[in-house]
């Protein structure tokens, strides 16, 4: 057919094509990919915990936007960069080259990654950290994992199959976790309640404004028994998707890959992240590729 389009995705055994005139991701190509991408994360993961355990070795830099940068983030990307090789599918990382617009504008697939998310809380060393891998299909997330190297927990979202926490995951540079054993023992998301009475809000522990404050403000009108938890890295996303906390506020600078794959994973419980200003939608794969502020709500959120 003149107008078909060729998608080769290499799976372990051989290279399978498929030839139609639009997309399609079998159940088959989703899991594998699922399992390509945990296993990226833990390997990632393992970089990560070794250079975390020597505080002298993480070589501090600067990047233009004025973040911070470690070698644990460089390796943890090269780690990845090299373990979703096999899949042939173009990369989007925060630590990988420039991509201009007019080279990923037509992506149709791709991986969307943040090798370490949080690199300010790894720096301070307070364990809130995370490996962020979501695969974006006509630059919407169809699934995605992240994972908490120090907490040996694994959350994974896929498009219309819900999310769930694997535990036990221990950070790797040999792993080679299978999707039928870590499908076998995880949990859905959202966990059973834990029986709290007091709404919770989560804040980045390191990036808050005056804007945040005033969000705050107002939600203790409503709730004067609000409770505020500060928490590092996308891991915000995994506890609105557990049930552990009902809201978040984000009114400092965030970039796509800081919140795909954590989106997706709350959205699969029934929460939702939308735009602080006009309530719309996130868009991904933009020519800026820098978020708006935004609001996120657990599924059972006590705050609306």
């Amino acid at each position: 057919m003149a107008n078909s389009k060729i998608i080769v995705i290499f799976t372990k055994e051989e290279q399978m094509n498929y030839q139609t005139t639009e997309m399609i991701i079998t159940d088959e190509i989703r899991a594998y990919l699922i399992e390509m991408a945990v296993n990226a994360a833990v390997k990632a993961g393992a970089e990560i915990m070794k250079i975390y355990k020597n505080h002298d070795d993480y070589d501090i830099s600067v990047k233009n936007d004025r973040t911070p940068i470690t070698v644990a983030d460089r390796l943890a990307h090269s780690k990845i960069k090299e373990a979703l090789g096999a899949t042939r599918i173009p990369i989007l990382s925060e630590e990988g080259r420039e991509m201009l617009y007019e080279e990923r504008q037509n992506w149709e697939l791709f991986w969307l990654v943040d090798p370490l998310d949080g690199t300010v809380e790894f720096i301070k060393g307070n364990n809130e950290f995370t490996v962020n891998i979501a695969l974006m299909q006509d630059n919407e997330c169809v699934g995605s994992v992240v994972y908490v190297p120090y907490y040996h927990k694994m959350y994974i979202g896929e498009r219309g199959h819900g999310a769930h926490l694997v535990t036990g995951i221990e950070p790797s540079s040999e792993a080679s976790h299978h999707y039928t054993d870590f499908s076998a023992s995880w949990r859905s998301l959202p966990l059973a309640s834990d029986n709290r009475t007091a709404p919770r809000v989560a804040l980045s522990r390191s990036h808050q404004t005056p804007e945040t404050a005033e969000y705050v403000a107002s939600l203790r009108e409503q709730h004067p028994d609000l409770e505020v938890v500060e928490q590092g890295s996308s891991y915000k996303f995994c506890m609105l998707a557990e049930g552990t906390v009902d809201y978040y506020v984000r009114t400092s600078q965030t970039y796509e890959w800081d919140t795909a794959a954590g989106e997706l994973i709350l959205a699969e419980t029934g929460g939702s992240t939308r735009n602080l200003e006009d309530g719309s939608t996130f868009r991904y794969n933009k020519e800026d590729l820098r978020n708006p502020w935004f609001e996120c709500y657990a599924a059972d959120s006590r705050i609306r």
